[in-house]
């Protein structure tokens, strides 16, 4: 049963500044004006970093690392080239929370998840697809480059396609899975230390969730992708300095985020509280005005 209107607002004691038009409150609007938007950001940078940068493994050099440390003894961090991308979707994340609160940003993370099992199911779909033998590509061209005209490109294009787009079940259920219980930890988290911060310190919030709901998804990703195929030294490796290339890039984007909240919360005449959320990732609850 809701509380009567009269019940007094608990966020309404963060409100440090009653005059600058942003009103501190746990109970949402109806209705926001950018809200369908940042849904729609999240989703595209979640899934176009699943299909564009899942697939390439790439490197960078750090002159200055000790030569022999763990985890790049010779200077050479190895990582997927979608961390580049990836973790703007935690910033955006934070943002959800920060702005929305916890509720509207569980709408999102599970609209997130299920546009990860229609990418994961159209995907198989189309890459077991029969290819058409007179399919041509970039890599049916390269061939008839070195002199190799009468190959079957359709064939060729196939093996190009699935070592792009094609992906075993294991990493299938380990992104969606990571992907799920990473996002949900880092909204909670976030959730909390704005109530526990009473709404200041934004940085220690958007840093302290990533820190955690990135922890989260590599301990769930790289041992039920990897675990078994590479040696248990290069799945902790690569778990590591991914987690720890993710927190630093989001750390950077700091003042991204600082900005982006700013200006969202001023277009949106709130700073939403929750203190009064079920925090449950399978809770219907929908808050009222």
């Amino acid at each position: 049963m809701d509380k009567p209107d009269s019940a007094p607002d608990p966020a309404s004691a963060f409100d440090r500044d009653p005059s600058d038009g942003i009103v501190a409150t746990s109970h949402a609007p109806v209705t926001f004006r950018y809200y369908d938007l940042v849904m729609a950001s999240f989703v595209a940078i979640l899934l176009l970093s699943n299909i564009i940068g899942a697939a390439k493994l790439t490197f960078v050099e750090v002159p200055f690392w000790p030569d022999g440390w763990w985890p790049a003894a010779d200077g050479v961090f190895i990582y997927g080239a979608g961390i580049l991308f990836f973790p703007l979707g935690y910033v955006i994340g934070d943002i959800l929370t920060e702005i929305y609160g916890f509720a509207r940003a569980r709408r999102v993370i599970w609209t997130g998840f299920a546009a990860m099992l229609f990418l994961a199911f159209m995907s198989y779909v189309v890459v077991s697809l029969p290819a058409f033998d007179g399919w041509a590509c970039a890599g049916s061209d390269s061939l008839e480059m070195q002199g190799q005209p009468d190959a079957v490109t359709g064939s060729i294009c196939q093996q190009t396609y699935v070592s792009v787009f094609g992906s075993t079940w294991r990493i299938v259920l380990a992104s969606i899975t990571a992907f799920w219980a990473g996002e949900f930890v880092n909204s909670y988290v976030m959730a909390k230390m704005k109530v526990w911060t009473k709404g200041k310190a934004l940085w220690t919030r958007t840093i302290g969730s990533t820190v955690v709901g990135q922890g989260v998804d590599s301990l769930i990703f790289y041992p039920i992708a990897f675990l078994g195929i590479w040696t248990t030294e290069a799945v902790i490796t690569v778990m590591v300095t991914n987690w720890l290339l993710k927190v630093v890039w989001e750390a950077l984007l700091t003042p991204v985020t600082y900005l982006v909240v700013g200006k969202l919360k001023k277009a949106e005449g709130v700073d939403l509280f929750d203190t009064q959320t079920d925090f449950s990732p399978f809770s219907s609850e929908k808050e009222r005005a």
